[in-house]
């Protein structure tokens, strides 16, 4: 039901920009192919249904929607837990994708430039506040109920899985700290008042049991 969903959402989408059914086809396949591999645990098809259902409900809020839907849909379609280089990958598959679009104008180089943000997950693009919500939903995860969260650092760790806890756990306090560390996890006021004080509690309890 999801994929069905999520199939319907990007034919609906990229109508909009291709004038042709076997790139709109094609570029599913890669994307359920992707998206779907045995070692997506967390970073998969329900993590991007989830950031899109986000992006519906601050449709308002966005200036450039279609741009930031892309953005999502791509953003993690290059996820190798070996490689530093994930959202450079990413970005570098969306642009070569979208430059096939022909039928409506679309600001491909502001899509690379949102993909690649969420690297570091500081904003890039500061002319509107739809890097902020971009960079809000893909971290929204931290903010939820600590059964969540627990679920969701399982699943992190499964996709780490190649690498013993002596290697793990030092690179994940490293993350786990540099949030803590900020002024803000969130970057729109809207997900600092919901989330932000539940985020900064899951952080720091997974702080101590990697301790």
């Amino acid at each position: 039901m999801v994929i069905d969903n999520l199939q319907s959402d990007w034919t609906a989408l990229s109508e909009k920009y291709f004038d042709n059914d076997a790139i709109i086809g094609s570029l599913w396949k890669s994307i359920q192919k992707k998206y779907t591999s045995k070692s997506r645990y967390y970073h998969n098809l329900i993590h991007i249904s989830t950031m899109l259902n986000l992006a519906k409900e601050n449709k308002s809020q966005i200036i450039n929607f279609d741009e930031i839907l892309f953005s999502i849909w791509f953003h993690d379609i290059v996820y190798k837990s070996t490689s530093k280089k994930n959202e450079e990958k990413s970005a570098d598959f969306a642009k070569l994708a979208l430059e096939k679009s022909s039928k409506k104008k679309l600001h491909i180089n502001k899509i690379h430039q949102l993909i690649v943000s969420t690297k570091s997950h500081e904003i890039i693009l500061g002319e509107n506040q739809d890097n902020a919500f971009l960079l809000d939903f893909d971290l929204s995860i931290l903010g939820q109920s600590w059964e969540v969260y627990q679920n969701y650092i399982k699943k992190i760790r499964k996709e780490y899985q190649i690498y013993p806890d002596f290697l793990y756990n030092p690179g994940r306090i490293k993350v786990l700290r540099h949030f803590l560390d900020r002024k803000t996890l969130f970057f729109t006021e809207k997900y600092q008042q919901l989330l932000e004080v539940q985020a900064r509690e899951n952080l720091t309890k997974e702080l101590r049991l990697l301790n």
